[in-house]
């Protein structure tokens, strides 16, 4: 079961996760504030390298499953051309409408 994207709660991740579906970086970066960082399985990672790798080169897509704490945490199947499926678990950390930074890994 998952959950419809224009359902989720919090509008920038719901901006976010419309943003990685879309296949659509211009629009995924300007939900993000211009400093945003981000971990992948608890390392930081280099934001525009990691996005460029794991999203936009290999056609990422989430299917959200549940979210918790107020539409800021997600619990997705993400699928992308490099690794396939895995369920992952997102964090965000939201500013003034914009995700400041995320926190991704394996669930």
């Amino acid at each position: 079961m998952t959950i419809s994207v224009d359902k989720l709660t919090e509008p920038a991740v719901r901006e976010f996760v419309s943003a990685v579906n879309a296949h659509d970086r211009e629009r995924f970066m300007a939900v993000l504030t211009s400093d945003a960082t981000m971990t992948d399985d608890g390392s930081d990672r280099d934001l525009q390298d990691w996005v460029d790798r794991e999203i936009f080169d290999s056609r990422g897509h989430m299917d959200v499953e549940n979210e918790s704490a107020g539409g800021r945490e997600l619990i997705a199947r993400y699928r992308n051309d490099t690794w396939g499926e895995m369920r992952t678990k997102w964090r965000f950390t939201v500013e003034d409408g914009k995700v400041s930074r995320f926190d991704t890994g394996q669930a």
